[in-house]
């Protein structure tokens, strides 16, 4: 992995010429620990969705349904090579540990982290952005839709 890592997430007409998917990210955990799922959008440098990933979790808390959510999205863009990935995430945790700006103290989130980490270095470059719950809308759906679909729910069309 070359560059920095985590540069600015605005998008340029260089960054869509050079092949940057963007990916949006969220877990959650219905308590915490309780019946947790992750959602994920990726989009194409063209801003077309290429994929939608989402998964029940079971009992976990929302910080390992966040890793759950980055880590699927790490894998879909080595699986199908993406190379430049930007990812947002309503995690302000998990961009921090990523980022190295916060130590990963729980035994539970450390090897998600070096997951993580070890996906994240088959990229060419990675850039991850905070962002506040609305911006991660799509993503909190198809958490909300694992978590339902997972407890036994029907959400309402």
């Amino acid at each position: 992995m070359t560059g920095n890592l985590f540069e600015s997430l605005a998008p340029t007409v260089a960054s869509t010429a050079e092949g940057w998917h963007t990916a949006h990210c969220d877990g959650g955990s219905r308590g915490n620990p309780g019946p947790s799922g992750y959602g994920a959008v990726i989009e194409d440098p063209n801003g077309r969705v290429v994929a939608q990933l989402s998964e029940f979790l079971g009992v976990q808390t929302n910080n390992y349904a966040e890793y759950s959510g980055l880590l699927a999205v790490l894998a879909w863009a080595n699986e199908h090579g993406a190379k430049r990935l930007r990812v947002v995430s309503d995690s302000e945790l998990m961009v921090k540990q990523m980022k190295g700006q916060y130590k990963v103290a729980s035994p539970i989130l450390r090897p998600l982290w070096e997951q993580a980490k070890r996906l994240a270095a088959r990229l060419e470059k990675l850039e991850m952005r905070h962002t506040l719950r609305g911006g991660n809308k799509e993503a909190d759906r198809l958490a909300n839709e694992a978590m339902d679909k997972g407890m036994g729910r029907r959400r309402p069309v």
